[in-house]
């Protein structure tokens, strides 16, 4: 099958959600650090995150893990990550699933 958008997008989601936060044990995506993910015509991706906090010493590392990450979904022709803090980060971005298993609920 040819890949589409949404079939990158699905992958792109599933890539996010094995790569995980290293202080809080819950995957990046779950916890509400991607706030974008957007894929143009010719399968390029562009996701905006941010981290839960601005001085996080992991934030280089988890950058690098996503773009390189993401680049290897078959079909992805290009990763552009952008890193953001409009808005804050915050404990309320998290999946309600997430608010749940961690006790927040």
């Amino acid at each position: 099958m040819e890949p589409n958008k949404e079939t990158i997008n699905s992958a792109v989601v599933n890539c996010l959600r094995n790569i995980y936060d290293p202080e809080i044990p819950v995957n990046i995506y779950d916890l509400g650090l991607i706030y974008k993910i957007d894929i143009d015509d010719d399968l390029n991706v562009k996701i905006l995150m941010t981290m839960t906090a601005p001085d996080c010493p992991e934030a280089e590392f988890m950058f690098r893990e996503v773009k390189e990450m993401v680049g290897y979904i078959s079909g992805v022709k290009s990763v552009e990550v952008e890193l953001t803090f409009d808005p804050p980060w915050s404990f309320e971005m998290l999946s309600e699933e997430t608010k749940l298993e961690l006790g927040f609920m």
